[in-house]
């Protein structure tokens, strides 16, 4: 049978990733079904349903979610939960009702606790309390998780799930305010660069640790991890432990990446902190080990990945 995919969030950062490394992988364009905002309002449970019931996509890729840094998580926690849950509920009890046997649901690694042990395993998860700056969206995911393998335990379905770490790439979003670390970073010392500012100040002390990994790297994950036979997959996971973390393999300080970006963007003035705006977690670091054991490893490194991200960033002329 012909695979029909739908992508929820294709425009987005690893949605946009996900349709790339499909058409590379040998799906066609007509295989993969794709809906706007505009034209799909993933909120509305009816929408939703009426979506899956005259499309009928054998396959889905949960890609969509509301997602943000540490200002955007703290300022808008209400919309973070309502929307994720939403979204997440509506698509995967559509994608049940309609038949669809096969779905990736996308995490984060916000679904680890704050203190968790480094680097973060899969059985950390609901062990402590979460970093109070996202906790709302990691909840979320969590529950995501949970749909997932309350879906596959019931009623026999494969839906799976990958937990990425800090993810960055063509397609992310550079607002001033809303955006994650590294865009944020690009998009400051970018303008640094243009308006020649002699500093450039950071959110913090510059010492958590996080590891980045490039978006594309996620996406080829995904998809891995997908098409991989079930029995393999259940081999890495538990019934109710079902998610794969998805890392790159190493971390770096706040203070590392801000020099890096700023390298790759081309700003040679200083780099500062401001250490009166919060951290965040000390470090995030996801233990990759068990997809590392299904063969699967990351390839793009810090300097390559910020490199092409900048370039999407000139082109996108933001």
């Amino acid at each position: 049978m012909s695979e029909k995919i739908f992508v929820a969030g294709h425009n987005g950062l690893v949605g946009s990733a996900i349709v790339r490394t499909l058409l590379g992988g040998g799906i066609r364009e007509d295989q993969i079904v794709r809906r706007t905002r505009v034209e799909l309002d993933l909120c509305s449970q009816a929408a939703v349903h009426h979506f899956f019931e005259q499309e009928r996509p054998t396959q889905v890729y949960m890609a969509a979610a509301k997602v943000g840094g540490i200002y955007a998580n703290n300022t808008y926690p209400a919309d973070f939960i309502y929307d994720n849950l939403m979204v997440q509920a509506n698509v995967i009890h559509a994608a049940h009702v309609n038949g669809v046997q096969k779905l990736m649901f996308l995490g984060s690694s916000c679904i680890y606790p704050r203190l968790a042990a480094q680097p973060m395993t899969e059985d950390a998860l609901m062990t402590g309390t979460l970093e109070p700056t996202n906790e709302p969206y990691g909840i979320a995911k969590i529950a995501g998780i949970k749909l997932c393998e309350s879906y596959n335990r019931q009623y026999g379905r494969d839906y799976r799930s990958v937990m990425p770490t800090n993810l960055y790439g063509p397609g992310d979003s550079y607002h001033p305010d809303n955006s994650h670390v590294i865009p944020a970073l690009i998009r400051r010392f970018h303008e640094a660069k243009l308006s020649g500012a002699p500093e450039v100040a950071i959110w913090g002390t510059g010492t958590p640790r996080r590891e980045f990994l490039y978006v594309d790297d996620m996406a080829a994950a995904s998809v891995f991890v997908m098409q991989l036979p079930l029995e393999v997959y259940q081999s890495q996971t538990k019934p109710m432990q079902s998610h794969i973390n998805v890392g790159y393999g190493s971390d770096v300080t706040i203070a590392e990446v801000a020099q890096a970006v700023a390298q790759a963007v081309g700003y040679s003035g200083a780099v500062t902190f401001d250490t009166s705006k919060p951290d965040g977690a000390p470090r995030k670091w996801m233990d990759s080990s068990k997809l590392n054991a299904l063969g699967w490893t990351a390839k793009t490194s810090l300097s390559t990945g910020l490199a092409k991200a900048y370039e999407d960033f000139l082109r996108r002329g933001l």
